[in-house]
């Protein structure tokens, strides 16, 4: 089925707030993580929300509804008074779900030393026989944030077959492990090409292609 282009969001999330309920849209599906990426040593909020534009949401016939809308991405700085404010909201990274046999579930880490992953689950309930998993790590630095490695993680689902990717890109290297069901892991090591680092802001789907 072919959707309609998405529609441009008419919401934004707010400047500031004491919690990620007060900065979300009213209806807006989120997920949150808080910790400190800038490293002040004060909790800053990353979210992700997906907005609930009814033209691009699809009903079925058993009443399940589709939601094509783009998921957003919101980063706040935290304060000494408990408030949270808006660094940067990022509204084309997370991709959005393509059509009604593709699932893309997104969440967020932020790990101890302040990196923030962002982490894509695809499910195709069709025309797939692989389950990947895809974390984008970024790290703070420079004033920005931007992408130091990438792991994908690829499940077939027959075979009970992991392939995973590891990626550096402050190393410029490469792992990958396959593992197989009652067989010991064969890993492989290489070296990436040296580039800059890519600052957040990119489409994460697109990135991946």
């Amino acid at each position: 089925m072919a959707l309609i282009p998405l529609q441009v969001i008419a919401q934004s999330f707010k400047t500031s707030g004491l919690s990620a309920a007060d900065v979300v849209p009213n209806g807006w599906e989120s997920d949150f993580k808080t910790g400190d990426l800038n490293k002040d040593g004060i909790a800053d909020l990353a979210i992700i929300a997906t907005p609930c534009n009814k033209e691009n949401m699809r009903t079925r016939d058993d009443g399940y509804v589709y939601n094509f809308n783009q998921p957003v991405l919101a980063i706040y700085w935290g304060e000494k008074n408990g408030n949270y404010k808006l660094y940067k909201q990022y509204d084309n990274v997370i991709p959005a779900r393509p059509d009604e046999f593709m699932c893309i579930d997104s969440s967020l880490e932020i790990a101890k030393n302040g990196s923030l992953r962002i982490i894509l689950d695809y499910f195709a309930s069709a025309g797939s026989w692989t389950q990947p998993r895809t974390t984008h790590v970024f790290s703070y630095r420079n004033g920005d944030f931007y992408l130091i490695g990438k792991d994908v993680t690829e499940l077939e689902r027959t075979t009970g077959k992991t392939v995973v990717t590891s990626e550096n890109y402050l190393t410029n290297k490469c792992i990958v492990t396959t593992q197989r069901p009652n067989h010991k892991p064969v890993v492989k090591r290489s070296r990436l090409p040296k580039a800059n680092l890519k600052p957040l802001g990119f489409n994460l789907e697109e990135y991946e292609e």
